[in-house]
This record gives structure tokens, sequence and C-alpha cells, in this order.
């Protein structure tokens, strides 16, 4: 009977612990995903700045730029960033 007992202790630990490292390794999966969040809001918001303070020689060409980040997002700020601000 001990010898039973034993055994399903060791099922029982070796259950939670596996249930509790899936638990870890999904927290840092979920906290990595929020920390690239962050950081394409943060890009994001940083060249929309950079475009409605910088100085463009024609007119409309602030406008366009601004469009483009607004309405691209990730995509828009990137290309905004290596055509413009990279330059």
């Amino acid at each position: 009977m001990t010898n039973y007992i034993s055994k399903v202790n060791l099922i029982n630990n070796m259950l939670w612990n596996s249930l509790l490292g899936l638990g870890l390794g999904f927290g840092f999966f979920m906290f990595s995903i929020m920390a690239l969040i962050i950081f394409v809001f943060v890009f994001w918001i940083w060249m929309l700045v950079d475009c409605l303070g910088r100085k463009f020689k024609g007119d409309n060409e602030k406008l366009l730029w601004a469009l483009v980040i607004i309405f691209g997002g990730i995509i828009g700020s990137t290309i905004y960033y290596f055509m413009v601000k990279n330059k």
C-alpha cells in the first residue's frame, strides 16, 4: 500500500511540475508579446512626432507622410524611418 501511495504522489508531483512549467512558459511568451506591442506603439508615436515636427520641401509632403504613418501603422512608420528619418 505504501508503494502505491508513493507512486501516486510521484505522478501527482510530476503533473503539477509540468503544469507549472507550462504556466511559466506561457507567462514569458505573453510578456514578450506585450513588450513587442509596447515597442511598436512607441516607435509609431516617435515617427509621427518626428514627421509633424520636421520641415519638408513640399507643401503637402508633411500631410502625405503623416497620413502614411497614421494609416500604414508599423509598416508606414518603418517606410518613413528608412526613407526620411534615416537620411
